[in-house]
């Protein structure tokens, strides 16, 4: 079976909004992959677009298929009518469903043949489709049309609707007096909008995708402020519709829901309530008369589609051929992945394998937020091409672009990414990976184990003003840090992002894998070029806890800063001063102190700013940290106990870790400050150092306690002119003060 796009654009995304068509434009149903792909005014049907139209009129929901056709042909997830009373006035129900065509051209909603009897118990019946509840109904701001216009026009709604008069909104890419080109394929109307009270058309169109389940109209994952904003702009100089109410009658409603049953309303909609209702059986396809009914050029008993003569004929040869084929042949992964991009109207802005792409007079509309990404040309205003993002993005990211969250990593355009649902989405992403699949094998080391400064290889690698630096950050950014210049896609996500083999492939060679790119060559005709990119793969697998590359790395970046009402902070680190088992606090207020643990003492105390983390965390070398402040204070070296004959006998000035003395860690305070632990002989110790209310110095208070009440154990603390005293236990403890106090001056 020949390759075919089955498409139908955000176009049926609005069949609860849309407006007038431009007289020039026709009122047959409006399907732009049928009016980009197959001309409507062709002499020969195709019956590539007949497969198209019969998915996109849902034809098999009432009209079943032969089995062996069921995955060819598909169905269009409904449109929601749950709440449609909320949404929509008595008269605009009663207008739209008394002539669809005439209120909303280029609608899919088939006239139907309703008595005049039966329309008005029917908009009764959908009236009471609604909730009463205000506690389920969200506010929103009130809207600013002015910079709805500006949203509107810049975020990618005119890929598939029509932008402003010129005189109206000029975009920003065609500079003031040179003209402003017209888009020649079809704009997806916007009608209904004008009929909805502001509230709801902002809920619409913050969550599309609960109304409008099939993902034509999908989720720009606007804020409360942009969605009212926009239906503000949609909905200026429009006359409010008549919202007058009726109080039916229990027949009434009654009649109305036989009426929608019978019309098999809900074949393409649903009402939102959790007893569906039955669906009146239909003719099979293989017994419809391809010439009546809907078919028909003047259907009575049938719904009437207002087809123009180029889909009466595709649809007639699709359904011919369907009656007089037992089985298609089944869809490719090309022929799949197609399908999708069409349905969804994603050819609207993007390319793939040359089919589709932004129209030139809509691209005019896309700008940048950045004003420098200006330099990047059509790259930094308009969505890529999806030749290769099949076998370019994970699977994980696949799934945040296209129904989660954060998926978008281009700031610097105004374009956004919409989401078009789980359930719509799902199930192309393994398609369309086989698709992009590339006959070039290519290998890629991702372990990391090779050699253990891989990570750092890579990060010089990726940075400037280092021997081997490729100049990297140069355009693109890591974690917080922007680029050098030029803003592209920052690094921080590749790995989460990107398949390596990609990784690999476009660096390789960029022209070749992104015709167009702005990166150069940087890596071609190194004689080590695949291991340095591995090693910069891993740099970046490793990314969280590691430092930036040459050029984004500022002074001050791993700067531990105490801040004023909060806790201290509690560090261990290789402090100059204090050993290589140091632990440093540093105290809201500008106190810090050092407690060696290796020889177990308070070592050093500074005032003003504390530490830089940077060696700590990121050298493997571990270059002793510094403390960053003044006044510092370099602390007696001699151990806080020794047992002594008398206060008179010289104190050992042997280190205390040869003397015995264990540090047994440390306990933090409910206020954040650390009580370090730690024992000599039959002595447990306990110390906590506190900076004076004054700030003038760190008092010590110390806790010591025997099981054998021990003679003969003194103290000699850190004050000036401090002398031994000796140890009065008293119920095997005693507790001890100690001042460290900066010299006057």
């Amino acid at each position: 079976m020949a390759n075919f796009p089955l498409t139908t654009a955000l176009t049926l995304t609005l069949a609860l909004l849309t407006a007038t068509l431009p007289a020039a434009e026709k009122s047959h149903p409006l399907i732009p992959a049928f009016e980009r792909f197959f001309s409507p005014e062709q002499t020969q049907p195709s019956l590539e677009a007949g497969l198209l139209l019969l998915q996109e009129f849902n034809c098999t929901t009432c009209h079943s298929a032969p089995e062996a056709w069921h995955s060819e042909l598909g169905q269009r997830a409904t449109i929601s009518l749950a709440n449609v009373g909320n949404r929509l006035p008595d008269s605009t129900l009663k207008t739209f469903l008394s002539n669809p065509h005439a209120h909303k051209p280029g609608t899919l909603m088939p006239q139907l043949p309703l008595k005049p009897d039966q329309i008005a118990p029917l908009v009764t019946y959908l009236s009471k489709l609604k909730s009463n509840d205000p506690t389920k109904t969200k506010t929103f701001p009130q809207g600013n049309p002015h910079h709805g216009r500006e949203i509107f026009h810049t975020i990618g709604c005119v890929a598939c609707h029509a932008p402003d008069s010129p005189e109206k909104y000029h975009p920003e890419e065609v500079a003031k007096g040179l003209p402003v080109e017209t888009p020649k394929l079809p704009s997806i109307p916007i009608r209904l909008a004008h009929d909805y009270p502001a509230q709801q058309l902002a809920a619409f169109l913050q969550a599309p995708l609960a109304i409008r389940h099939a993902g034509r109209m999908p989720d720009f994952a606007l804020n409360d402020q942009q969605a009212s904003d926009i239906a503000s702009y949609l909905q200026q100089n429009t006359q409010r519709a008549d919202w007058s109410k009726t109080n039916p009658s229990a027949d009434q409603l009654a009649k109305g829901k036989k009426v929608f049953t019978d019309q098999r309303c809900n074949a393409c909609h649903d009402t939102g309530k959790s007893d569906p209702l039955a669906l009146v059986p239909a003719k099979t396809l293989t017994k419809l008369n391809p010439k009546n009914g809907c078919l028909s050029t003047s259907p009575n008993e049938a719904p009437h589609f207002s087809l123009n003569a180029a889909q009466r004929s595709a649809l007639q040869l699709a359904l011919t051929t369907i009656q007089q084929t037992p089985a298609p042949a089944p869809l490719n992964a090309t022929q799949k992945s197609d399908r999708f991009l069409a349905q969804m109207n994603c050819y609207a802005c993007h390319e793939w394998n040359g089919k589709g792409g932004l129209e030139k007079a809509r691209a005019q509309y896309f700008t940048v937020n950045n004003p420098t990404a200006h330099s990047l040309g059509e790259i930094g205003l308009l969505p890529p091409k999806l030749n290769h993002a099949g076998r370019k993005l994970t699977r994980a990211w696949l799934e945040k672009l296209l129904w989660g969250e954060n998926g978008g990593v281009r700031p610097y355009m105004t374009a956004r990414m919409p989401r078009f649902g789980k359930e719509n989405a799902e199930s192309f992403i393994a398609p369309f990976a086989e698709a992009c699949k590339s006959d070039t094998k290519i290998t890629i080391d991702t372990s990391g184990l090779i050699r253990h400064q891989r990570a750092e290889n890579g990060r010089i690698l990726l940075g400037v003003g280092e021997k081997d630096s490729l100049g990297c950050v140069s355009c693109h950014g890591i974690k917080d840090r922007n680029s050098l210049g030029v803003p592209v896609i920052n690094l921080t996500h590749t790995v989460d992002r990107l398949q390596p083999e990609y990784f690999k492939e476009l660096l390789l060679n960029p022209q070749a894998v992104q015709p167009g790119t702005l990166m150069p060559p940087l890596l071609m005709g190194r004689k080590k070029a695949d291991n340095e990119i591995e090693q910069m793969w891993i740099y970046l697998k490793e990314i969280d806890g590691a430092r930036l590359p040459p050029g984004l790395l500022l002074e001050g970046d791993y700067e531990l800063k105490p801040k004023p009402e909060e806790k201290p902070i509690v560090f261990r680190t290789f402090l100059e001063g204090a050993g290589t088992q140091a632990i440093a606090v540093g105290y809201p207020g500008g106190i810090n102190l050092a407690f060696d643990t290796l020889e177990v003492r308070p070592a050093l105390a500074w005032k003003g700013r504390f530490i830089d983390a940077m060696t700590t965390w990121e050298e493997r070398a571990m270059t002793p940290a510094k403390p960053l402040g003044d006044n510092l204070l370099t602390l007696p070296t001699h151990i806080p106990f020794a047992r002594l004959k008398s206060p008179t006998d010289p104190w050992p000035d042997t280190p205390g870790n040869r003397l015995g003395y264990q540090f047994k860690g440390y306990r933090i305070q409910p206020d954040g400050t650390p009580t370090f632990l730690y024992t000599i002989d039959d002595l447990k110790i306990q110390e906590t150092l506190t900076p004076t209310k004054d700030g003038t110095g760190i008092q010590r208070h110390l806790v010591v306690e025997s099981q054998a009440n021990s003679k003969g154990w003194h103290f000699l603390g850190l004050s000036k002119n401090a002398k031994p005293q000796s140890l009065q236990f008293k119920n095997n403890r005693v507790e001890l003060q100690d001042l460290i106090s900066w010299p006057t001056t």
